[in-house]
Order: structure tokens, then sequence, then C-alpha cells
């Protein structure tokens, strides 16, 4: 990356670097290393269009129809035909940062040279990109085998001028999803884009890879590592509300079972509490023995979780640099292997992983909330309302959190474990990558919301701890929390409340306030 670039060469994109990309709307370019290579598979495509050897894709029919060789005359037609025949989608339309995550993936994977398409293709593709020309692309559809083949189509659709848009200028901004919709061909017309027209295996190279559910899962990668963190950032908080013990965060302890998530868990746990008055008046006399699992058990469920992310983290940047498509084209040796590329078992068992590990989260989140809401566990006034009775203070919040943990636990039931032949059994086992992985987006966004529950829930505690203050890094996450949300003194609109924590969790401002602090594990 250079000069706020992001340089793809099929490599070497990181999920650091998909983050930059969607939040500082990076311009992409195409390495100048990779373009020989993009060439010479070209060259091999043009040249089997000639000859006698039938080539998947490129002078035959799709799927079962393998079999049927396609006229030289009837090559572009062929591609032109997939891409109509293929986008059969249906279902809400995909967030546009996940489209242009599409895009730069399916890029990425392209550049490698291995998939045998034009450079002036790849060039429109990248251009759309750069000028946030997103394509309108339905959800539902794919089975995640010979990859993400209609949501890849629809986008397809869009470049051969016969699909829809949407022009956004800020990926991030939610407000602007649902921005007019425009018909492809005149808005590449207004930017002075030429529809393309595809060659021999062009429309099977763009859509015979695993983009969207991998799109997804680069998401969910890069936002689970900062909700693993705000995790113990509300466990914090939670721990300081409850008043517990810190023993169960000894750092002996957990260097006799070590797994990394565990011990970098209890870490930030001792480093957020540190120098609390709360924590430090309760080692006068009333310490307690040990705290119940939502508590005491911290670092070994949420480093169950954080381990999981890490390896599921892993997977995706594999993916993210991969040839999944089909047939693969080898200009070094002239040769062209028909495979499995586009298989997405490997992102459909990380996605799975990854939405247990999520769910883990949210449901432990919710428990400590409970505890603070029952005067019976904490010591705190009833559902921490001032005159109760008269007010519910934060009784229904507990239930809001209940519901989205009842949710998750239904779409953490693994997808990848279905299959249902497609193809007339051609194609006779399939992944559901792209269910998994937009359960385990549902997910994701309950358990942000479960969180800012928690958040909520635990800031207002402290009101009835104080003059005591909490520790140098539960301080700042009060503070930082206190200024969009007042403490409670009557009932009122809880909606606003969560809503403005959650804006926090989202746009990572409370993330950033405490790792100023205190760097997180």
């Amino acid at each position: 990356m250079a000069d706020k670039k992001l340089i793809i060469d099929g490599n070497s994109l990181t999920l650091d670097q998909i983050d930059l990309f969607i939040s500082g709307n990076l311009k992409v370019e195409i390495a100048k290393k990779s373009i020989p290579q993009i060439n010479r598979s070209r060259a091999l495509i043009e040249k089997w269009v000639d000859g006698e050897e039938p080539v998947y894709g490129v002078n035959t029919g799709f799927g079962e129809f393998s079999n049927v060789r396609i006229s030289k005359e009837n090559i572009k037609k062929l591609q032109e035909n997939l891409i109509l025949s293929h986008a059969v989608g249906c279902g809400e339309n995909l967030p546009p940062a996940i489209v242009k995550i599409m895009m730069l993936l399916r890029l990425n994977a392209l550049v490698k040279g291995y998939s045998g398409i034009r450079l002036s293709t790849l060039q429109l593709l990248l251009d759309m990109m750069n000028l946030n020309i997103i394509p309108v692309i339905p959800s539902q559809g794919s089975v995640g085998s010979s990859g993400d083949l209609v949501q890849l189509a629809h986008l397809v659709l869009a470049m051969i001028g016969k699909g829809r848009v949407q022009l956004i200028k800020n990926i991030n901004n939610e407000d602007e999803f649902s921005n007019k919709i425009y018909q492809s061909r005149a808005i590449l017309k207004r930017y002075k884009l030429k529809p393309v027209t595809l060659e021999a295996k062009e429309g099977l190279a763009l859509i015979n890879g695993t983009q969207m559910m991998t799109s997804f899962a680069s998401y969910i990668s890069i936002r689970a590592k900062k909700l693993n963190k705000l995790s113990d950032i509300a466990a914090s908080i939670s721990h300081e509300a409850l008043r517990a013990t810190d023993k169960a965060f000894d750092e002996r302890i957990h260097l006799l079972r070590p797994f990394p998530g565990q011990i970098s868990t209890a870490k930030n746990i001792l480093s957020m509490i540190k120098n609390s008055e709360i924590r430090k008046s309760h080692l006068r006399g009333h310490e307690k023995v040990q705290d119940a699992y939502s508590i005491r058990c911290v670092p070994q469920i949420h480093g169950a979780s954080r381990d999981a992310i890490d390896y599921v983290c892993s997977r995706v940047k594999i993916e993210i640099n991969s040839v999944n498509d089909n047939p693969i084209i080898f200009s070094d040796t002239e040769e062209h292997i028909e495979g499995g590329n586009f298989h997405g078992q490997s992102m459909a068992l990380a996605m799975d992983f990854m939405g247990i590990a999520l769910s883990e989260l949210a449901n432990v989140s919710e428990r400590r909330t409970e505890r603070m809401v029952n005067g019976a566990l904490s010591g705190l006034p009833r559902f921490l309302a001032n005159d109760g009775g008269l007010n519910s203070g934060l009784m229904i919040a507990q239930y809001t959190a209940a519901s989205l943990v009842s949710e998750n636990k239904v779409l953490a039931h693994p997808a990848s474990v279905d299959s249902i032949p497609t193809s007339a059994n051609q194609e006779d086992h399939n992944s559901m990558g792209s269910i998994a992985a937009q359960k385990c987006f549902r997910i994701m966004h309950n358990l942000e919301n479960v969180l800012a529950i928690e958040l909520m829930t635990a800031a207002q505690a402290l009101e009835f701890l104080k003059p005591l203050n909490p520790g140098i890094g539960t301080s700042v996450v009060y503070n930082e929390i206190r200024k969009n949300v007042k403490p409670l003194v009557k009932d009122r609109l809880l909606y606003d409340d969560v809503k403005a924590i959650l804006t926090q969790i989202k746009n990572d401002s409370l993330l950033s306030a405490v790792e100023k602090i205190i760097l997180l594990n």
C-alpha cells in the first residue's frame, strides 16, 4: 500500500487492508508485476478457442452441459447467456460494503493470472469499484459450491450493462444504503465507461468463486477481533459494577492452562480494572471467595472465542489470496486443469465456527447483565432503578438481550452440515457457505446490541457505587458512555440509549478511547 492506495497482486491482501479499504475508501490498483501473467493466461484461452480440444467453459457448456461443444461463433453468446441464466437471486439486497469487498476479492483472485480473463475486463471492475458504482445484488440463491454463482452473476450483470447499481459516496454510512437504484448502462455511460462484451471464459472466470461468502467472512473477521476486545471491556466494567474479586484473573492460574486467548483475556481484565477504588474498597473485609462463572470464567469463555476467531481469520486470510475458479490455467506448462477450488467448504465451516464463537460472547454478556439488574445477586437496587416500582429501570433491557441471545442460539446451528445436490447431481455436494456467512453476519449484529445493553447497564450500576471510582480502563469506558447517555434518574426511552452506545461500538470510538490508555491484547 502506498500513497493511500491499495496495490493488489493476488497474494498479499490482508484483513487490515480490507478494513482500511472500506473505512478509508481507498483507491485500488493492479500491481504491475501481475500484468504479464494475466496476459499469458489470456493468450492461452485465445489459442484454445481455435483448437480441437474441449476446454470446460471455453468451448463447452457448463455443469451438466459440459459435454456439449460450443462453436466458435457462439463463444461470446455462451458467456453472456451464462450471466443472464445465473442471475436468479432473490431476497433483500446485500449491503453495499459487502458488495464492494466482493468486487475487491474477485479482482484479487483474478489478478493472480490463472483464470484467463482479459486485463481490460478487470480494468472495468476496478474502475467501477474505485468510483463506488456498486452493483445491486440479491442476498439469496447461493449454495456455495460452484462458488457464489448467483450473486457474482448479478455483479457481472452490472458490468455488461444489463444490471442495476447504486452510487455510494460513503460506503460506511448506512443512511445511504437506500440510495436511488440506477440501470448500470446509464451510469457506466455517465462515467464514460463502456460495458464489457464478454469473451471466451470471462463470464465463467468472473462468477466461479467464493467471493460473497468470503466478503462476509472478511467483514465479520475484522469486526470480530474488535468485538472480542469490546467483550473484555464490557466484562471489566460489569466486574466493577458487581464488586467482583480479581483473584480469578491471576496470571499464575492461566499459565497452568496456557490457551493464548485465555491468557490474553485475563491480562485485559486486570489492565482495565487497575487502580480501581471500587476494587480496593472490597479488599477491606468484603472480599468474595469466588464469583459466578459469567465473571470468574471470563478468561476461559472469552478466551475460547478469541482463539476460535483467530483460527477463522487465518482461514479467511488464505481464501482471500487464493485462486478459486475452474478450470485453472497454468501458462508456464500451457495446461488447463479442471478441479474444485470454487467449493466453499472451508469458508462454510469457518463461518459456522465463527457464529458459535460470537454467540457465546453474547450469551455470557447477557448473563452479566442479568446479574446486575437482579438485586438479589448484585446487592444493587432492583433493575438499577431509582424509586423502583414507579420506575422499572433496566428491567426490559435484559429482556431484549435475552431475546437476541436466544435468536443467536437458533442461528448458530451449522449450515455446513446440510447439502442439497444441484445441476442434475453433477454438483452433488454443496457447502451452503453463503448461508453460514449470512447467519454469522446476523449473529455479529446481535452481539453488538447485547454488548451495548451490557455497557449501558454497567454504567448505570456504577452510579450507585459513587463516589468510588472504577479502574483506569473502566473509567474511560464509563466517561465515553456518559458523553451520549446520561445516568438514568427516572424511566425514559431506552431505545435511544442503546442506539447511542451501539454507534460507539460500530464506529470504534469506544474501543479507540480505551486503547489510547490501554493497549488491549
